[in-house]
């Protein structure tokens, strides 16, 4: 026979050492021909029956055909196995499932920071190590490791169990010694390899021993105390134990550090086990939905429960029968390095006593369990010398091998080996599709950091994997990851992370702890809020208070009689509206409105004021055009939003523009004469302004139409105001002691005396230097929707730039003023927004974040947010407070009517606010109204109490 047409009996197994190909694509489409080869050779059809006592591989490929795994049924396995994590991940299903989905408390992976002096354990077989891993971060990723390896006697691995930690606790010592290190109190990580059920990252109770461990009194108990336990009877060290882990989550943060992408582990050795990064959210196991966390998954047992009792065959059973443990870890004994060689035996045992091989003999050798290593078939998978190896190793097992029989001992390797790799893939590939779907990307983008002695050095496993998750999963770029260093390392990584997360949480907390404000801070706010406001009232103190309170003149709110048409306009901000309101009094009593948003560009904002009141009437006109109302003259009421100081209810001075408008020549002029200046310039109609009023008034009187209690308005939008209805008798600066009359506070200037300071942090600091006017509307900075997205990007930055976020990597987008805008703190903030959504927002922003960035972001968003929310609780609390005060009432009912995007979208402002007031003022029972048409409606309300009165007047 040819040596060219037949590599594989020059001991080349060729085409057949593959994937699952290799091990044979079934009967259909073979050609008659060579019995050796089934290719249909060109110089060779002899049959079999010429070489009596041998099986041709093709009737191998028959005889193990249930060991022959096609596409769809490794598709169907990877299904199940789906299936089976989702049962060990929820809370009812999880006491029942096989596959057990153990959280371990690792809750984030290496990010290349990591800096220290660390000792880890690994324990997991017949040998353990004691390592001590240096990580350096001084701009070079650098790790440095010194172990050594200690032998567990077997009569340790099947003694008790203070026994086994006693001698793990020599060997430690023993090293320490070796180091002269003993003095020193070192971070410890602990890699214990069997199934445990952790409660935290330093308590794992071990579930059930594996691997041929028998110790007494262990399992049940937590190994981590233990071994405490026996260091302490020692009293020669002290070690501070940081982490007990898997080592398949210690292979993942090994590889996790020089792979950031890496979020899976695997270990295909002696036993197997997976491991992989979940989202925190469909862990029903552990409290909490923030971030994720890592999940033993203990994948070994997968078809303790059955649902792989359809692949597996009659040497599948025969092998658990003769295990340890019985009907246990069924899925390893399918593809681990412990089973591996044994199931390869037992067909060479039933094909022998069949008379298929070794001329029907066999030998005690052969007969005796464990004779056949794992390790045999890899040498007899080798390209090349694989086949003299077979002759080899059945030679030392007792047979006379013919050339034809290690032929088929080398085709038996291969089914086995190959039906090993493709399970490992068809779960694998589960575990993939899961983090693909929990991200929720088209294409996922992984590593799956790898360690085990079947993985590295059978010759064709990884390869034969690495096929298998490419098949089932074709939309995902997979990368796998050697561990070079064993998962001893990983254990120091974890070690190693878990110091450097405790670190920058404390450092991170220690920079936040400036803006969380304690009830007595809050209660001092609203005193000096108090103080403010009765300087602003006061003839003598009004000039130089920083709490202007200015009288509207606008001095009682509905009481339903109103009726007409009016127009309205609102200008407040970057868009302004034209709205044309008819208010119905009696049986039809309500409110009709149409409106028009029109936007005002920045160069207008900031050129001149005739440009600004030009487009403004040139978007009336337009209005009025769109209405058919171009001839009809009608009472307009207009709310500017702006500080003004008000002589009567149609003349409004302005006294600084605020929100970024600059427009030159308006500063010190009456707004409405500006109006109706620019109305006589387009002399195209003409309009009677009735009132002027500021936005916060035009609020309280909308809400007051609905609520005859409403005698506060409030705005937490793009600015904040407010404004309430106080007694004429406090308000010096008008004339007359009868009645009340409505206060303009314009707080958003609290604090621009200085009254503040001692709250104001170094990011409101910043954010005030920056801004279109430093030194004024400091309260307002502090509360409002136009600057708390810019003191949260100056919050990251500073993060950043101390290495607490984004890993120390500002980008330029970060640096960009303005880029977090004020809508991001609320979706950022939202409780049914994962973080996944979270990280799009960022990416938006041009932010590369890992999970644990998202979660720092949202932190700050929510602690920025939550002190502006308290600031204008305390506002609020002392507005209502006074009102109570003023009319010598021990309890005070009211209600606050409520506008502003920051109050209505934020998913907790409002609550924490409401709180804030409730705790600051007890004895004020206050409700909020959101005003739901804006500030325009009252504008055009005011208008029509104004025309209402003045018509009462004539009578």
């Amino acid at each position: 026979m040819s040596g060219e047409e037949h590599p594989e009996l020059l001991g080349v197994p060729g085409s057949q050492a593959g994937t699952q190909g290799d091990a044979g694509e079934g009967d259909a489409g073979r050609r008659e021909g060579c019995w050796m080869c089934h290719r249909g050779c060109a110089r060779v059809s002899i049959p079999p029956g010429d070489f009596p006592g041998f099986v041709p591989t093709f009737q191998i490929d028959k005889y193990l055909y249930d060991m022959r795994l096609s596409e769809e049924t490794l598709q169907e396995v990877s299904q199940r196995f789906g299936k089976e994590m989702e049962k060990g991940l929820g809370a009812d299903t999880n006491p029942t499932a096989s596959v057990k989905m153990l959280p371990t408390f690792v809750r984030s992976t290496p990010d290349g920071t990591e800096d220290g002096d660390f000792l880890a354990l690994d324990l997991g077989g017949t040998n353990f190590r004691v390592l001590r891993v240096k990580v350096s971060d001084n701009g070079l990723q650098k790790v440095e490791m010194e172990n050594q390896i200690y032998a567990i006697p077997e009569e340790l691995m099947r003694g008790s169990g203070v026994q086994l930690f006693d001698h793990i606790a020599e060997c430690l010592a023993n090293f320490l010694d070796k180091l002269n290190i003993k003095d020193k109190k070192l971070p410890l990580g602990f890699t214990f390899s069997f199934p445990c059920h952790q409660t935290k990252l330093d308590e794992s109770i071990l579930v059930t021993w594996t691997k041929g461990f028998k110790c007494s009194s262990v399992e049940g108990k937590d190994v981590v105390s233990m071994l405490r336990k026996s260091i302490k009877k020692r009293g020669d060290f002290d070690i501070d134990i940081v982490a007990v882990v898997n080592d398949t989550v210690g292979t993942m943060m090994t590889c996790g550090y020089d792979d950031h992408n890496c979020e899976v582990g695997l270990i295909v050795g002696t036993g197997t086990n997976a491991c992989y990064m979940e989202e925190m959210r469909h862990i029903d196991l552990v409290e909490g939905d923030e971030g994720r966390m890592c999940i033993n998954m203990e994948w070994g047992a997968f078809g303790d429960d059955g649902v792989l009792k359809d692949i597996r065959t009659e040497f599948d059973h025969e092998i658990d029968m003769g295990s340890l443990n019985p009907g246990k870890q069924l899925f390893e004994k399918m593809i681990s390095g412990m089973y591996m060689g044994e199931l390869v035996r037992l067909i060479l045992v039933k094909m022998a006593k069949e008379g298929l091989l070794f001329g029907g003999r066999l030998t005690p050798d052969l007969l005796t369990t464990g004779h056949f290593e794992t390790r045999y078939i890899s040498a007899i998978e080798k390209e090349k010398e694989g086949l003299q190896k077979a002759h080899e190793i059945l030679t030392k097992l007792g047979l006379e091998p013919s050339h034809e029989d290690c032929v088929a001992t080398l085709r038996i390797c291969q089914i086995v080996s190959t039906r090993s790799a493709n399970l490992c893939g068809a779960t694998l590939a589960a575990v993939l599709r899961r983090i693909k779907d929990n991200k929720g990307v088209e294409r996922l983008r992984s590593t799956v950091g790898v360690d085990g002695s079947v993985y590295k050095k059978h010759p064709h496993f990884a390869r034969r994997l690495h096929k298998t998750v490419r098949k089932l999963l074709p939309d995902c770029e997979i990368r796998f990851v050697r561990s070079e260093d064993g998962s001893g390392k990983g254990a120091a990584m974890v070690t190693a992370v878990a110091y450097r997360l405790a670190a920058q949480h404390k450092a991170r907390q220690k920079i936040l702890e400036a803006l969380k404000l304690s009830h007595e801070q809050l209660l001092e706010v609203k005193q000096r809020m108090r103080i403010e406001m009765e300087k602003g009232l006061g003839k003598e103190t009004h000039a130089e208070a920083a709490v202007k309170m200015l009288p509207t003149y606008v001095c009682s709110t509905p009481d339903g009689t109103e009726k007409g048409d009016f127009l309205a306009l609102d200008l407040g901000g970057t868009n302004f509206r034209v709205l044309l309101v008819r208010v119905r009094n009696g049986m039809r009593r309500g409110v009709e409105m149409h409106n028009k948003i029109y936007s005002i560009p920045v160069e207008i904002m900031q050129g001149t004021g005739e440009e600004l009141f030009d487009h403004i009437v040139h978007c009336i006109s337009d209005f009025l055009e769109y209405m058919g109302m171009k001839g009809v003259s009608l009472p307009l009421g207009f709310t500017f939003s702006f500080p003004c100081q008000q002589t009567s209810l149609d003349e409004g001075i302005l006294l600084k523009w605020t929100k970024g408008f600059k427009a030159t020549g308006c500063e010190g002029e009456d707004v409405v004469n500006l109006l109706k200046e620019a109305i006589h310039r387009r002399e195209e109609f003409d309009l009677d302004v009735v009132a002027v009023v500021n936005d916060t008034v035009g609020t309280m009187m909308t809400c007051g139409y609905e609520d005859p209690y409403c005698e506060v308005g409030l705005i937490v939008g793009t600015g904040s105001n407010a404004c309430y209805m106080e007694e004429m008798r406090n308000v010096e600066l008008v004339e007359g002691e009868e009645g009340r009359m409505c206060i303009n506070m314009e707080w958003g200037a609290f604090g621009d005396n200085g009254c503040l300071d001692d709250i104001r942090t170094e990011f409101d600091l910043a954010v005030d230097e920056l801004s279109l006017n430093p030194g004024k509307q400091r309260f307002e900075k502090m509360i409002s929707g136009m600057y708390l997205g810019e003191i949260v990007r100056n919050i990251l930055i500073d993060f950043t730039k101390r290495g607490l976020l984004f890993r120390g990597r500002i980008s330029e987008r970060l640096k960009t003023r303005g880029i977090f805008e004020t809508k991001f703190l609320s979706q950022i903030e939202s409780d049914c927004l994962a973080l996944l959504q979270v990280r799009s927002i960022l990416q938006h922003l041009g932010l590369e974040s890992t999970c644990d960035d998202s979660i720092i972001v949202k932190e700050v968003c929510a602690v920025v947010a939550r002190r502006a929310a308290q600031l204008c609780g305390a506002g609020m609390a002392a507005v209502v407070d006074k009102i109570r005060e003023n009319r010598g009432l021990d309890f005070l009912k009211v209600t606050v009517g409520v506008d502003g995007t920051l109050y209505k979208l934020h998913p907790h402002f409002s609550t924490v606010m409401h709180e804030t007031v409730k705790q600051l003022s007890p004895k004020c029972e206050v409700t909020f109204l959101q005003s739901e048409d804006g500030s325009g409606k009252g504008a055009a309300l005011i208008t029509a109490v104004a025309c209402r009165i003045r018509e009462a007047g004539q009578r």
